[in-house]
This record gives C-alpha cells, sequence and structure tokens, in this order.
C-alpha cells in the first residue's frame, strides 16, 4: 500500500493531478457476495450459486460490481484525508463502467489520482478523483495481475471537504 496522503484544507487545491498510489489489497470473499445480494435482493446465480457459476462464461461466481464499486470508500479512506474540516462527503460518481469481471476469492485494490479540485462557495472544496479497481487475477499470457491489468470498475467520483456543517 501507497502511504496516505494526509493534507490541511488549504493544500488541497495543490493536489490536482496527484497519483495517491494504491490501497491496500482486500479479497472478495462469497459470504460479502451473499451478503451484498441479500440486501440488494439481487441472487442472480452468477453471484450466488456455485456450482452453476462453475459451469458458467467465468468458472465461478464474480462478484456484483456495485459489491466492488461499493469498497471505493474504505479503500478511499487508506489513500487520502484532509485533517482539517468539519466533514467530509461523497459527492456521486460518474462515468462507472464494469470492464472485467471481479471472481471470489480475488484480492481488489484502488489506484486514484486527483483529477481536479473546486471551491465550493462559502464552506469548501470539491475534490475529483479519477479511480480504477484492479484485481490480482492472472487473465491468461502468463503476466498476473497488478501494475498495468485489466481494470475491473473504472469510475470518476466527487468529493467535498467542508469547512462547515451542512446546512439542514
Amino acid at each position: 500500500m501507497t502511504a496516505k496522503t494526509v493534507v490541511l484544507f488549504d493544500e488541497v487545491a495543490e493536489l490536482a493531478g496527484k497519483d495517491l498510489g494504491y490501497s491496500e489489497r482486500r479479497e472478495i470473499t462469497q459470504d460479502q457476495v451473499n451478503l451484498f445480494a441479500d440486501a440488494t435482493d439481487d441472487h442472480q446465480w452468477i453471484h450466488t450459486d456455485l456450482e452453476k457459476a462453475a459451469d458458467g462464461p467465468f468458472g465461478g461466481p464474480i462478484a456484483h460490481g456495485f459489491l466492488t464499486l461499493s469498497l471505493l470508500i474504505p479503500m478511499w479512506s487508506e489513500l487520502f484525508d484532509v485533517s482539517d474540516v468539519k466533514t467530509k462527503v461523497s459527492y456521486g460518481v460518474d462515468k462507472v463502467r464494469f470492464t472485467s469481471p471481479v471472481k471470489v476469492g480475488a484480492r481488489i485494490r484502488m489506484t486514484v489520482t486527483i483529477a481536479e479540485v473546486s471551491e465550493v462557495k462559502g464552506n469548501g472544496l470539491h475534490l475529483v478523483a479519477d479511480a480504477t479497481i484492479e484485481d490480482d487475477r492472472d487473465r491468461g499470457g502468463g503476466a498476473p495481475r497488478g501494475g498495468g491489468a485489466l481494470p475491473e470498475p473504472v469510475l470518476q467520483v466527487g468529493f467535498r471537504a467542508l469547512t462547515t456543517f451542512l446546512p439542514r
């Protein structure tokens, strides 16, 4: 894992274009997939039926794309923090693409670059980050997944660092 970038509010604007590196790897387990299926009522066999998924197009069960996407927040928290603000909020996700499946048992990590930083009138900053979540599986050709591998979710995400609390 790359060392966490921790900055003060006044330093955030200087981060546009900065590569924050990689988060820790975390394994995608069948238990996680099953819990996500229960939470979202998405019990499609490709995720939850081990026998049928073994005969399916990926040779085993795969994580829901949105399960992988939901792990963005803990991985982001490993990479970045603004230490002197009142609150930090996720603002939204743009341009999400699930470019390849994440098989159960894969170990994923995220890499992030701060694409832009802009002012939120009166109380904060808006950060746009380009992120890629990748796994450590071999896609063929003998090269293990890791650096430069095919990504799974590719996305652009917004975060806000606010010097005052949000209005009620």
